[in-house]
């Protein structure tokens, strides 16, 4: 486990975290399919909080895309970085996230955030912001569509409709189960939105959240019961090193 402080220059108002959204969001790459589904590793993040204590915990989980086995994983705890304020939630997570990426032994490939990318009100949640961030490929799959509108998609696995801000498509809402509450899949960085969604369905064979995203929530909440108080650097690793060498 990483222990990891609050970056110098950090944004500590929403005025300053808006602005930095603005610097980014610019940056971000819509044009790009992204990689293919099945194909090399995915990682998922994901974060838990315990407001009491001011501590957070990030998980970083990679699979094998193919067979969806554990090829690594490693997590993080911070002091919380950012007050909660909704739209600016990346703020209090992206510290964290970043040190449980980078304590991973192996490359991450494509990145799938329990959140979302442009189906954010500024159009830079916390996928979008952890892409342009590290540059890598990332999407988002939420549980709900935030303050977005859809239609309801056919009751089916694999059927999908569009997530609206008036007439813009931001995400889609994407049937993982039959019969079962949809999810809520938006671009984050370099992944078009057909092969996010493409991506999500390769990610749930068996459940409605993708395995990336059940993975690494049950080991961030493992992480963030185990937290000492936040003080020194620490750090500690999982990693399976005769498959990391995989591509």
């Amino acid at each position: 486990m990483t222990t990891v402080r609050t970056p110098a220059g950090w944004p500590v108002t929403e005025e300053e975290a808006r602005a930095v959204q603005d610097g980014l969001r610019a940056r971000v790459v819509l044009d790009e399919p992204g990689p293919p589904p099945g194909t090399g590793r995915v990682t998922g993040v994901d974060v838990a909080y315990d407001d009491e204590r001011d501590v957070v915990a990030a998980a970083a989980v990679v699979l094998d895309a193919a067979t969806l086995d554990v090829v690594a994983e490693s997590t993080a705890v911070g002091r919380i970085s950012f007050p909660y304020v909704p739209g600016l939630l990346a703020f209090r997570e992206i510290p964290t996230v970043l040190a449980a990426l980078d304590a991973l032994p192996c490359p991450p490939g494509l990145v799938v955030c329990d959140g979302y990318g442009l189906a954010h009100p500024r159009r830079f949640g916390l996928a979008s912001h952890l892409g342009v961030l590290t540059g890598l490929p990332t999407i988002g799959v939420a549980k709900n569509p935030f303050t977005f509108t859809h239609d309801e998609p056919g009751t089916s696995r694999g059927s999908a409709s569009p997530l609206l801000a008036g007439r813009e498509e931001v995400g889609r809402a994407l049937r993982t189960r039959d019969a079962v509450k949809p999810v809520f899949v938006s671009v984050g960085h370099r992944v078009s939105l057909d092969n996010a969604c493409a991506h999500t369905l390769a990610l749930t064979p068996a459940y409605r959240l993708p395995e990336t995203t059940r993975r690494a929530d049950a080991l961030c909440r493992r992480a963030l019961a185990g937290a000492a108080p936040v003080q020194e650097v620490s750090s500690a690793l999982h990693r399976p090193a005769s498959r990391c060498s995989e591509s």
